[in-house]
């Protein structure tokens, strides 16, 4: 009976074997540099891949909760023959049906002034991925290079691919677009279709980062857009009749900016937990240190809810939450 009680006593307090069980949570999540977050979750366990740092093309983050995130060194040690290294940046992971891990990432053409896109596969979320191409999967040369791609595997199990085109980088138009993937998720197949814009005033010159969700039947394209390294940088979206548009943009944007604990939010990407609720991860920089290498672009953790069938993000939340999924 007394050992009995002593259980008892470890639930209520919320320990069990004398371990505190965490039941809320402060941002940021990862409070060291991990911009363009990519999330996908295996098991229990979620990964989180980012643009490049001193050490390591592509970063892996670990987590089994999302809020606790461990380093795992880098997953793309060796680029594709096509690209130079220093500039890889917003990664992002998806499995074929065959079981592979297929990772899209951006990085420098060699010897162009010009960033593009490749992909990589592995047989583990961790690792290593491997580009065996000898050329990049999209470059788009004429409309300033290709950067920020993120797959996405439909109701019916096709797969798709979204990105920007880097169209800033020349004094041009920035535009979001998709296209049909082939089944290993290495070769893109129709035509690619232009789904947004950056035409608002507050995107200013760059629309970029773009995820399509699927929530209660319709699809939502979650975008970034204005200077990343600005406290106007924020998050946007539109719906979309289809995976390959068209898309409408949402009227009450941009969802998710600036508070007086995080600057320039942004290149966010949404998790659905195995209770339906939903979560943005996204980074943000100090207010103090815009723009500074250290401590850069943290790790940030946020709600969504959907309301009317729109999302609404509850942040950036600087205080206590509940814990997700």
């Amino acid at each position: 009976m007394r050992r009995l009680f002593l259980a008892l006593m470890l639930l209520v307090s919320g320990c069990t074997s004398g371990e505190e069980v965490m039941t809320t949570f402060t941002n940021p999540v990862y409070p060291e540099n991990f911009p363009d977050p990519g999330v996908i979750s295996d098991g229990e366990t979620w990964f989180a891949y980012g643009t490049n740092n001193d050490t390591a093309n592509v970063p892996l983050l670990t987590s089994t909760d999302l809020v606790t995130w461990s380093p795992g060194g880098d997953v793309l040690p060796q680029l594709g023959r096509w690209a130079e290294r220093g500039r890889t940046w917003a990664p992002e992971v998806i499995r074929t049906d065959a079981g592979k891990y297929v990772l899209y990432y951006t990085a420098r053409k060699a010897g162009a002034d010009r960033q593009c896109i490749g992909a990589a596969v592995a047989d583990d979320p961790r690792g290593p991925f491997t580009d065996a191409a000898g050329a990049a999967l999209i470059c788009q040369d004429d409309e300033g290079g290709a950067i920020d791609a993120s797959p996405y595997r439909h109701s019916d199990g096709t797969l798709y691919l979204y990105w920007k085109n880097d169209g800033n980088h020349i004094h041009k138009p920035t535009h979001l677009y998709g296209q049909r993937l082939a089944p290993d998720g290495l070769s893109l197949v129709g035509d690619r279709v232009r789904l947004l814009t950056n035409d608002k005033p507050w995107q200013a010159h760059v629309i970029e980062a773009p995820q399509m969700v699927a929530r209660d039947g319709r699809l939502y394209l979650f975008y970034s857009a204005n200077a990343f390294d600005r406290d106007a940088y924020a998050v946007g979206y539109a719906t979309c009749d289809g995976p390959l548009g068209p898309c409408q943009d949402a009227a009450e944007n941009p969802i998710l900016t600036s508070s007086p604990e995080a600057a320039g939010p942004g290149h966010s990407y949404v998790v659905t937990c195995a209770d339906g609720s939903t979560w943005m991860l996204y980074h943000a920089w100090p207010p103090d240190a815009i723009g500074t290498v250290a401590p850069g672009r943290q790790l940030w953790l946020d709600r969504v809810t959907w309301e009317d069938g729109r999302p609404v993000v509850h942040g950036p939340t600087a205080g206590g939450q509940p814990m997700p999924c």
